[in-house]
């Protein structure tokens, strides 16, 4: 971006007390992130932002906002006072997002979709410019950082969106007004908040709400949730999936070590992603919609698929210091999300006298169902697939009873929030060089710890 404060005055109905002449090239909420040109916005979450002015001044910003009021405004930075710095950068950032006019392509879902996000833009990229979340810049923050960081050039602006309440999709949805939505499937995540599967597909519905009446709804017609409220949106819509009755559906699936190929109906062109798992076939098909929206032909949509770079930690392959190869899937989880990795990780070939190994972090804000989800993970976990279980986290040990039945001491190993150094140790001492490992957990469970230190 590139505006002069008294642009972004008016835009966000404030006056600028220092010079409106002043070109902003950049905001930020984190002092420590701002560069010369840079607008720091000062949010209140566990610290308040106002109290690192002075790091942000240091550090080279150009000028702040400033809550009304809030004591010690600066003198020595141009400032815009505004009622709520947060409100006040969703309000520019709508304000750029209309002056820029990209085509915005919203995804959200349960599960996948930081990894659709990705394979998203990378399709669409072969044609346009490409703006897309960082990371997963996905909240009421993070979705205006990111249209904040689009350059003015950009076409399409593909923006991941998460929510743990009802409302928040909503809200960034009005936002953002998308051009095409995208919901990849409906799972267990953030139940405690929203009650049932039905509540959170009613939740992640909302993505659809500021739609524009020309738009397109892509969702995954294997979800009945999705498909009873679908027939109530006017627009047009796509299904993807493995179903015949799915617009796109996958009619061939083989999934290898580092990658999986599929075929879908009605094309002659086998794709082949560098993940494995259905699941991650499903997010591609959701790409290969949204490409097909913007007239990209299957040649290009293969070619990019097959090309794209996943955002870490989503099922990244990496490689141990003993010769093992680890699976890395630490940045959240659900139900859903651990039965689709635990399948994909048990079909992979490993060689004769190698093992496969589990390590399982909790599933964070299942609330007062969390008990009984950890324990009905126990049907998807075979000791003769899956040879050695880790399990990590207080509600772990609802799974560690139930699997006591399946496996033996010696392949069953638990351990409290507080022994992971204990785990990590016990983890080195067991692993061979032709192992494989996957780790699963919520982010909150900090399992890339264990990682890094396999590594």
């Amino acid at each position: 971006m590139k505006m002069q404060l008294a642009e972004i005055a008016k835009a966000i109905n404030s006056k600028c007390e220092g010079n409106d002449q002043t070109v902003i090239t950049s905001v930020a909420f984190d002092s420590r992130k701002i560069a010369a040109g840079g607008l720091f916005v000062p949010l209140k979450g566990e610290r308040d932002g106002h109290d690192f002015i002075s790091s942000a001044i240091s550090n080279g910003a150009s000028a702040t906002l400033w809550q009304k009021d809030h004591p010690n405004k600066p003198d020595n930075i141009a400032v815009l006072e505004v009622d709520d710095p947060l409100r006040s950068m969703q309000q520019l950032a709508q304000y750029y997002l209309n002056k820029v006019n990209p085509t915005v392509v919203a995804i959200t879902g349960s599960n996948g979709k930081t990894t659709t996000k990705d394979m998203t833009a990378a399709v669409l990229a072969k044609r346009f410019n490409v703006h897309k979340t960082a990371a997963n810049f996905n909240n009421e923050i993070g979705v205006p950082m990111t249209i904040l960081d689009m350059k003015p050039n950009t076409e399409i602006l593909v923006l991941e969106m998460g929510m743990d309440h009802a409302g928040q999709l909503h809200q960034l949805s009005k936002l953002t007004r998308p051009d095409v939505t995208v919901i990849t499937m409906i799972g267990e995540a953030h139940i405690e908040f929203l009650g049932s599967r039905a509540g959170i597909a009613d939740a992640k519905m909302e993505i659809t709400d500021f739609l524009r009446e020309d738009g397109e709804f892509i969702y995954n017609g294997d979800e009945p949730l999705l498909r009873e409220r679908a027939a109530k949106i006017p627009q047009a819509k796509v299904t993807f999936g493995f179903a015949k009755n799915d617009t796109v559906y996958a009619t061939g699936y083989r999934s290898y070590k580092h990658h999986a190929t599929f075929t879908i109906n009605n094309s002659a062109h086998k794709f082949t992603i560098p993940m494995i798992g259905k699941h991650n076939v499903s997010n591609a098909l959701s790409a290969l919609c949204v490409g097909r929206h913007f007239g990209e032909s299957d040649e290009e949509i293969a070619t990019a698929l097959e090309k794209f770079t996943p955002t870490a930690d989503r099922m990244e392959w990496e490689k141990g210091d003993v010769g093992e190869d680890i699976m890395s899937d630490v940045y959240n989880s659900n139900p859903t999300a651990v039965r689709a990795v635990i399948t994909s990780f048990g079909q992979i070939q490993v060689p004769a006298g190698s093992r496969r190994i589990a390590v399982l972090g909790d599933m964070l804000e299942l609330g007062q169902r969390s008990a009984k989800l950890h324990a009905g993970l126990a049907d998807c976990l075979d000791p003769q697939v899956i040879n050695e279980v880790y399990l990590y986290g207080t509600e772990m040990k609802n799974l560690a009873n139930a699997l006591k039945e399946k496996y033996k001491p010696e392949n069953l190993h638990y351990y409290t929030p507080e022994q992971m150094q204990h785990m990590v140790s016990d983890l080195r001492n067991d692993i061979k060089p032709n192992d494989i490992v996957v780790l699963k957990g919520s982010h909150g469970m900090h399992l890339e710890k264990v990682v890094k230190r396999l590594r």
